[in-house]
């Protein structure tokens, strides 16, 4: 998985998102600020297509409506504005087209923004983009490839706000739990996601293992146009990949991993890997 997904464009000519403190919004009225807000809101390189043809299958998803435009679009937001919503579903939709067998999971977990009218035209766009591929609501442990195949679906879409119960195809955010440790030090970082798969739930749920370090306001102010892969990321994948490397898929084992900048390491190729270890237990 691809954390902050759709972060490899963001606009930084349009207004300072909703997801932004006052303050910030305020500051952001500089273009320089917006420039260095870029280099801190960019968790990822690659396109959606990109991420698919690497192995990415969990997409990290913030969405919001544009205040003061007209009619309900909405577009990914992390600080800053990203494509919308629509192109990003069409884009992954064309990659499945392509390859009948690929499942992905998106995860609409930050909404910022929005009304029900705009949830239900978020809503009705991932139904018209995705159709019989999306997969209804179902026991977890039922769901596997096979099951999918035989199905024809190839989406499950997870949708943290309570109108999910209106819709079969919308799987509640609580089927996918993410615990964030929310820290700049690596040893804490892996330290938590020990600690979170020890308290796994045993049925019922996916998981994510966010192996991901989070800058805080003193870590910005001081790298300023360093930006976030300079600051963090570089110096600290290849030890959380060790951590990964380490893991064992399954029951109380990882089960999707997410990453910032997948391509700087062999990331994905990683994790799929791990899969080799349940076949050497069959």
């Amino acid at each position: 998985g691809s954390h902050d997904s759709f972060s490899y464009w963001v606009d930084e000519k349009s207004p300072v998102g909703p997801d932004q403190a006052t303050a910030i919004k305020r500051l952001a009225r500089i273009s320089l600020v917006r420039k260095i807000m870029k280099k801190w809101s960019v968790t990822q390189n690659l396109t959606f297509k990109e991420q698919l043809e690497g192995g990415i299958r969990y997409f990290d998803l913030r969405v919001s409506s544009k205040p003061g435009e007209i009619g309900q679009e909405i577009y990914f937001i992390h600080g800053l504005f990203g494509i919308k919503v629509w192109d990003g579903l069409n884009e992954m939709n064309n990659f499945l087209e392509q390859h009948p067998k690929e499942v992905i999971f998106l995860d609409f977990n930050h909404f910022y923004a929005m009304d029900d009218s705009h949830h239900h035209f978020l809503i009705n766009r991932i139904h018209s983009a995705f159709e019989s591929k999306l997969c209804c609501v179902e026991c977890v442990e039922y769901v596997t490839l096979l099951y999918m195949w035989e199905k024809k679906h190839q989406v499950l879409i997870f949708y943290h706000h309570p109108l999910y119960q209106e819709y079969p195809f919308l799987w509640p955010g609580n089927k996918m739990p993410a615990p964030w440790a929310n820290t700049t030090n690596v040893h804490k970082l892996l330290q938590f996601l020990e600690t979170t798969l020890e308290e796994r739930s045993r049925y019922g749920t996916f998981h994510v293992s966010q192996a991901i370090l989070t800058p805080r306001v003193k870590t910005i102010a001081r790298h300023l146009v360093r930006g976030l892969k300079n600051t963090l990321v570089h110096r600290n994948l290849p030890m959380i990949l060790n951590w990964v490397k380490a893991q064992k898929p399954g029951v109380m084992g990882v089960n999707i991993i997410t990453s910032d900048f997948v391509e700087l390491v062999d990331f994905a190729a990683t994790v799929i890997a791990l899969n080799d270890l349940l076949l050497e237990e069959d």
